[in-house]
């Protein structure tokens, strides 16, 4: 994690984005991963944005983060997934 991310004070909000190829699926496998660490994700949290070609979806998952552990956990879980081409 960046400095700037270090510094967080815990709980917090925190956006977590995941790209991967469209598929109808890509959505609901990276809220599978992320709830592992965050059951409670809040109605309106996720939203998705197909790239200019549509190729690509980002998709973003607004959490409340309770610790630096669970941040590494989530991003090492998304990277680890074969659909999701980044984690940022």
């Amino acid at each position: 994690m960046t400095e700037e991310q270090s510094s967080l004070q815990f709980p917090c909000s925190f956006p977590i984005k995941a790209m991967g190829i469209t598929s109808a699926e890509l959505d609901i496998r990276i809220v599978e991963i992320i709830r592992r660490h965050v059951p409670d994700i809040q109605e309106g949290a996720v939203t998705s944005k197909p790239s200019r070609t549509g190729k690509y979806t980002s998709v973003t998952v607004t959490i409340l983060a309770t610790s630096r552990q669970q941040l590494d956990a989530i991003y090492q879980d998304l990277s680890d997934a074969p659909e999701v081409l980044v984690a940022l």
